[in-house]
């Protein structure tokens, strides 16, 4: 195959593949589509065998430890951890729409953070409908916290988020130097979050909402909270000792699975189930494709455009780079087409790229995949979500939450350097 048919091929596969996730026809899952275009570069020729292999060899313990954490968080859930949460926002909002809005946030970033974005937008965003619902507040402001935090509140940890351990992998940092880097990133961008949603939505945090001081109270699931703490303690002993983090993640899954188990209170099935296996197969297709596209020329041309240095406007130009690709592309295809050109010039630039791909998609529907779901999560509970209305909010939140975390991020390497 020549490669100018090889580049055409591989860009209609991977525009094919983003519109099957984005529209999902006939209620197919993503990988309907991915699986068969991974085949398609494979057989043509597009990707040469030992560079899928390779691909496949790198996310191979990224989907590992994706499968784990989705069974974890979901065995949590089972547990009342999430149930517990929604009693915690109901008491601690005191029928006040702003003090409502700050406990989701809070709420929303430790999840994120701790138990991924995933957590976020198929865990948290069904209980905050129903504890809006109880309080007879307006739902909008703190329904899309869900889906924003999803996407800001993932930059702390690397196991916050997919494209983190994408980057944590390219980066060569530890996880506690990682989380270090990100940490004032993290903490510059949930509070320009936060400032944005209270004026955008000023209306909709006036007044006081129904006195949620008859709830009874609910259990604290002491069991689930200790094992996440434990496992969170393994992501750090597996990177002191070189392992992936997917192993402690496993181990915690494990434990909660167990338990279960033995009490009968779920099933080998629905354990496999909650490790979504058709998605992981979404993920691995995906990066071959990506893979495909990357080497027959995509590479040459970012390795043009990506700036090769860690001063404060190469970081600048590479977060907003990354975050319009994310907006075109999808932030999954973006960080595994931008990561080989900003590693290059060290761990700064990848971080960078990382600050761009998870706030970025905030702006728009196809940003995230997190937030594709968060948004079929949305309208099962029937309340809509205007194009127009989301695009606004995306426009105000995405630079003034980007340009901050930047300038966070370039402050970190001044003063605790790679």
């Amino acid at each position: 195959m020549s490669s100018e048919l090889a580049t055409a091929l591989s860009a209609a596969l991977l525009v094919a593949v983003l519109a099957c996730a984005v529209i999902r026809p006939f209620g197919l899952p993503e990988a309907a589509v991915a699986v068969p275009a991974a085949g398609i570069v494979l057989a043509t020729g597009a990707i040469p065998l030992d560079h899928a292999r390779d691909e496949a060899e790198l996310l191979g313990p990224v989907v590992g430890f994706l499968a784990a954490v989705l069974v974890l968080a979901k065995l949590c859930d089972d547990e009342g951890l999430f149930h517990a949460c929604g009693a915690w926002l109901a008491r601690t909002s005191k029928g006040r729409p702003k003090r409502l809005l700050t406990a989701t946030f809070f709420l929303a970033s430790v999840i994120t953070a701790v138990l991924s974005l995933d957590a976020t937008v198929v865990l948290l965003t069904p209980v905050v409908f129903a504890t809006v619902a109880r309080l007879g507040a307006r739902p909008k402001p703190h329904v899309y916290a869900c889906a924003h935090l999803s996407n800001t509140a993932s930059l702390l940890l690397p196991v916050s988020n997919l494209t983190n351990l994408l980057a944590f992998a390219a980066s060569g940092l530890s996880f506690t130097r990682f989380a270090l880097l990100m940490g004032p990133a993290w903490v510059v961008a949930i509070a320009a979050e936060y400032v944005v949603f209270r004026l955008f939505f000023a209306a909709d945090l006036e007044g006081e909402t129904l006195d949620p001081a008859d709830g009874e109270p609910v259990e604290l699931p002491v069991f689930a909270l200790v094992t996440v703490a434990c496992t969170l303690a393994g992501f750090v002993l597996a990177s002191l000792l070189g392992l992936e983090p997917a192993w402690a993640a496993f181990a915690g899954a494990l434990v909660l699975a167990v338990r279960a188990l033995l009490r009968g209170h779920t099933t080998p099935l629905a354990v496999v189930r909650a490790a979504q296996i058709p998605f992981l197969a979404f993920v691995l297709a995906l990066g071959i494709v990506v893979r495909a596209v990357v080497d027959n020329g995509l590479s040459d041309t970012l390795g043009d455009v990506v700036p090769d240095s860690t001063t404060l406007p190469a970081l600048l130009g590479i977060a907003a780079l990354a975050a319009l690709l994310a907006n075109l592309i999808n932030n999954l295809p973006a960080v595994l087409v931008l990561l080989p050109p900003a590693a290059a010039s060290g761990p700064g630039p990848v971080l960078a790229v990382l600050l761009g791909v998870n706030i970025g998609p905030n702006l728009t529907y196809a940003g995230s995949l997190a937030t594709l779901l968060w948004r079929r999560i949305v309208h099962q509970h029937d309340h809509e979500v205007g194009l127009g209305e989301f695009t606004r909010l995306g426009v105000i939140s995405v630079p003034a939450t980007l340009i901050p975390a930047v300038v966070a991020l370039w402050a970190s390497l001044a003063v605790f350097g790679v």
